[in-house]
């Protein structure tokens, strides 16, 4: 299932598991507290098998179309899981005042 949420409006739970589909030069400018990249192209069912089954994987961009490609690919690698979009991505996150980590 994909389901969408507001960056802006998002409360991080604990241990949440959170994709940033960004290359890593993008990422490293600026990602969210917490958040892993894992650039779209690289995605893999292999790397969606690591995570806990019943574990949602949260997945954002800077703001565009990318978010939203990777959790339909990530749902084509398994129908079942919990695929959230951040919508709106860093850029709203930072717009709305949230802080940004930078580097790896």
């Amino acid at each position: 299932m994909i389901r969408k949420l507001e960056i802006t409006t998002f409360n991080f739970p604990d241990n949440a598991v959170i994709w940033d589909v960004r290359d890593a030069k993008a990422f490293a400018e600026g990602h969210v507290k917490g958040a892993v990249n894992q650039p779209i192209n690289d995605l893999s069912a292999d790397q969606l098998s690591r995570i806990d089954a019943g574990q949602p994987i949260y997945v954002l961009c800077g703001g565009g179309s990318k978010a939203p490609r990777a959790a339909e690919l990530l749902h084509s690698f398994d129908e079942n899981r919990d695929i959230v979009v951040l919508m709106g991505g860093t850029r709203a996150a930072k717009a709305a005042g949230m802080e940004l980590e930078q580097g790896q």
